[in-house]
């Protein structure tokens, strides 16, 4: 038996429960800020940067078509579906083609998922001790609901500290050879953009992706938590062992949350992606449509956005490219659920070790 625990406690790097609110049980130890707790600071940011940047690479071709397809011109359709629009990207760009904007997006999601994951354990610490404090019963643990509003703390800051790598992030991703002006790369596109479009444009799309980040981000770490709690308390069909779940569980734990979070916000993000490329003096031709552009391309805001895209497409065109979302929620999200607890328990391993 003691062999068993030894052998677990060795393999925790692929055993340990991916539990993002495991940190707020050190709100009742009450440690002091030393440098052990620096330490834990810095291997939360590294491991959540790190599962960022892996998930986002592992499904950069998907990431890419539903982009195009949520900004795409109505009247000039190049991408019609999740198979063929991969097949005209590898035809037109070739492999190359299928990364457009990878480079600026893993530069973007690594300090964003750094910031969101330790965010979120920071928001469970202090919604965790206030709740204890209101409730007067200190063994209390985060609820849904409060899981929910944690989540969503963290994924507003994350958001916000990061967006304006997003939003040329989006408009790096649509360009193509047939664009009439190419951004070179992220600072470039940057610069151009605080030139021609002043700052305020790099925060283009801002409201709906607040909005969104609460169903989103909420959704996704409060689904996942609940379902990994459950799990563990009612064992069903064998899937936990001795408190402890699967490799395959977890990964089904985060595509479900996943797919639950971002159904829910897509309608905001497809609005998002359209403010994003308002303004843009030399938009892409996937925008424009080749000049062919019939649908009014200037929003007023985000319910003006909201308005024009349902009357001149109809409301199907708020779930333009959920399909390729969808699919790529699987791996995306488990990646970076399984790739962030590893990564921390690693460097704890070599942190032991160097000491």
């Amino acid at each position: 038996m003691a062999s068993e625990d030894v052998k677990a406690a060795r393999d925790s790097a692929v055993e340990k429960i991916v539990n993002l609110a495991e940190e707020a049980k050190l709100a009742r130890e009450e440690i002091k800020p030393t440098s052990h707790a620096v330490l834990s600071i810095c291997k939360s940011l590294v491991a959540g940067g790190v599962a960022g940047g892996v998930s986002r690479t592992a499904v950069a071709p998907l990431e890419r078509l539903k982009i195009l397809l949520q900004v795409q011109n109505p009247h000039n359709i190049k991408y019609n579906g999740t198979i063929q629009g991969l097949k005209y990207i590898w035809r037109t760009e070739g492999f190359k083609g299928l990364f457009k904007g990878n480079g600026t997006n893993c530069a973007r999601i690594v300090p964003n998922s750094a910031v969101k994951f330790f965010s979120y354990e920071q928001a469970s610490k202090g919604i965790l001790y206030l709740y204890r404090q209101q409730t007067g019963n200190e063994d209390a643990q985060l609820t849904p609901l409060l899981r929910l509003g944690a989540g969503a703390c963290a994924g507003i800051i994350a958001m916000s500290a990061t967006y304006p790598m997003d939003m040329v992030r989006g408009r790096l991703t649509v360009q193509t050879e047939n664009s009439p002006y190419q951004y070179r790369g992220m600072f470039h596109a940057l610069s151009t953009v605080l030139r021609e479009e002043g700052p305020r444009a790099l925060y283009k799309g801002w409201t709906p992706s607040v909005i969104g980040v609460i169903p989103y981000v909420g959704l996704n770490f409060a689904v996942y938590e609940s379902l990994k709690d459950w799990l563990v308390k009612t064992k069903p069909f064998g899937l936990v062992d001795n408190s402890e779940l699967g490799v395959v569980t977890r990964l089904a734990c985060g595509a479900a949350a996943g797919t639950v979070g971002q159904t829910v916000a897509y309608p905001l993000d497809v609005i998002r992606r359209r403010m994003q490329m308002v303004g843009w003096s030399h938009a892409a031709s996937i925008v424009t449509g080749d000049g062919r552009s019939k649908a009014p391309l200037e929003y007023t805001g985000m319910i003006d956005a909201f308005r024009k895209t349902v009357k001149y497409e109809g409301v199907s065109a708020l779930y333009k490219g959920l399909v390729p979302n969808s699919v790529k929620v699987v791996p995306s999200i488990s990646i970076a659920f399984v790739a962030y607890e590893q990564v921390k328990d690693l460097l704890g391993v070599e942190i032991r070790i160097s000491d």
